[in-house]
């Protein structure tokens, strides 16, 4: 799939009404859930299922979820209530956890957050943004301007997975 391909609004569904806010203690348990989902049902094209429950263990708090995201950037899109996708922005730069909810791939979701993590960025100063993108992620991050720094692999829970660590040069 090119990063055009990925990247391409593909979606009938209506987003007038999403906003981009920042994590709520109130949204852990979305939050969990659509990182589970997401893991399960869309990284599954590129990884196994062994590989994809080392990920996210049936588990789903095997997290803090509401520990990690308070002590970011964390930002949620949220359509009438619901929480369609989020991303996890570190004052170093860093971005950790990205994910769209299953039924929003390429509705533009990813690209709002990314613009806000972007602006927060700005906002703080860095230079640059680094993330560690899944084979399923790669070509989003390649569409926005992250570069490949290098393909790795990375062990969890006794699986190893194949991913990439890139970055972007922010223009200040």
């Amino acid at each position: 799939m090119s990063a055009v391909d990925c990247c391409t609004p593909k979606c009938d569904r209506p987003l007038v009404e999403m906003q981009i806010r920042l994590f709520h203690p109130q949204d852990t348990d979305q939050v969990a859930q659509l990182f589970h989902q997401t893991v399960h049902e869309i990284n599954r094209r590129d990884y196994s299922s062994n590989q994809c429950l080392a990920w996210s263990p049936k588990d789903i708090y095997f997290r803090d979820w509401e520990k990690v995201c308070s002590n970011r950037y964390t930002f949620v899109a949220e359509i009438k209530d619901a929480i369609v996708g989020f991303a996890e922005l570190e004052a170093n730069g860093h971005i950790d956890g990205f994910y769209c909810h299953k039924d929003y791939q390429r509705c533009g979701v990813g690209s709002k957050i990314y613009q806000a993590i972007e602006d927060k960025a700005v906002e703080l100063g860095l230079q640059r943004l680094f993330t560690e993108a899944s084979i399923t992620a790669k070509p989003f991050f390649q569409h926005l301007g992250f570069v490949i720094i290098t393909e790795q692999q990375v062990s969890c829970r006794g699986e190893t997975f194949t991913n990439y660590a890139m970055e972007k040069f922010l223009n200040l």
